[in-house]
């Protein structure tokens, strides 16, 4: 199956673009989890997402490409199929495309089939391994790995190594009831949004709005490509603090390392890994820095920075 099975169909409400005028990342990320539901459904676990479920698909690693922004009123569909499956876990891959075919974002998850209450993992039926084998997709150059190594890691993270690694805290804040799936844990795309909520704050970047007309450039930020791991899973009532860093500097790109922590007990919650870009807003293309911001920029990278 070389273009996957069709998971979900919808478009992009004016609400959920942000001040660069296009699909915010966390909305990217809330619709390929409605595919990945619906991918489920297709591997034959209708009601995986359910709360009375007796098996679900527990996230452990997101791969994310962003290659065309959707503006406001855009329609978008979705591909999702199994690229591989071993005892217990799988890759999935979900490609969002624009109504022309055109490729906007992938999305390589990496799941474990998983008991909902305790999140124990535990081999995939024979029913659910039939499925699969008529869902195979292999991963095209457009959904690959471009400048993120996807090989296996441990999660470092944590308050204690971002203090001594001088990592800003660019969020804080609490998981609310809102924020939470049917097993009341935080969604993933709670993570994505709240680094995008505090990120201009580790640029030192005012709103675009801020800058209306004249010679200058209206210059705002995208991520192109994006790794996230994920440690543990807040509840309501649980603290979550999101401290950020830079690992490199080049005159296109910035590599940005995100850290989500328990700041009560310090462990992680989400460590990740962006690929970032200066982006024009009029223009709609990458800007390259000047040499006095890659300097500023690579005074504050942080030696060993990782996840």
């Amino acid at each position: 199956m070389q273009e996957g099975i069709e998971v979900w169909r919808g478009g992009v409400n004016t609400w959920e673009c942000d001040e660069m005028g296009h699909l915010n990342v966390r909305f990217w990320v809330a619709k390929a989890l409605q595919g990945l539901v619906g991918l489920a459904r297709e591997m034959g676990m209708p009601h995986a997402f359910a709360p009375d479920a007796e098996a679900t698909l527990v996230l452990r690693d997101l791969h994310m490409r962003f290659l065309r922004e959707a503006r406001p009123g855009a329609a978008l569909d979705m591909t999702g199929g199994v690229v591989s499956l071993d005892e217990c876990e799988a890759r999935l891959l979900l490609v969002i495309r624009h109504v022309s075919g055109e490729p906007a974002a992938t999305f390589q998850c990496v799941v474990a089939h998983a008991t909902p209450r305790d999140l124990r993992a535990f081999p995939w039926p024979q029913r659910v391994r039939s499925r699969a084998e008529g869902l195979r997709v292999e991963v095209p150059p457009h959904a690959a790995a471009r400048s993120i190594d996807l090989s296996p890691v441990a999660v470092a993270a944590s308050l204690n190594r971002a203090e001594e690694l001088g990592l800003m805290r660019i969020g804080l804040s609490a998981i609310g009831p809102g924020d939470l799936d049917a097993f009341g844990r935080m969604r993933p795309e709670i993570f994505i949004g709240q680094v995008s909520d505090g990120v201009a704050r580790l640029f030192d970047r005012p709103p675009p709005a801020l800058k209306p007309g004249g010679s200058e450039p209206r210059i705002g930020g995208a991520v192109l490509e994006y790794r996230a791991v994920f440690a543990d899973w807040p509840r309501a009532g649980d603290a979550v603090e999101v401290r950020s860093g830079f690992a490199e500097c080049a005159p296109k790109t910035r590599r940005v390392f995100h850290w989500m922590v328990d700041p009560v007990s310090g462990k992680p919650w989400v460590s990740s890994e962006a690929v970032v870009i200066s982006f024009d807003l009029d223009a709609r293309k990458v800007v390259e820095l000047t040499p006095e911001a890659m300097a500023a920029f690579q005074a504050r990278v942080a030696p060993g920075l990782s996840y």
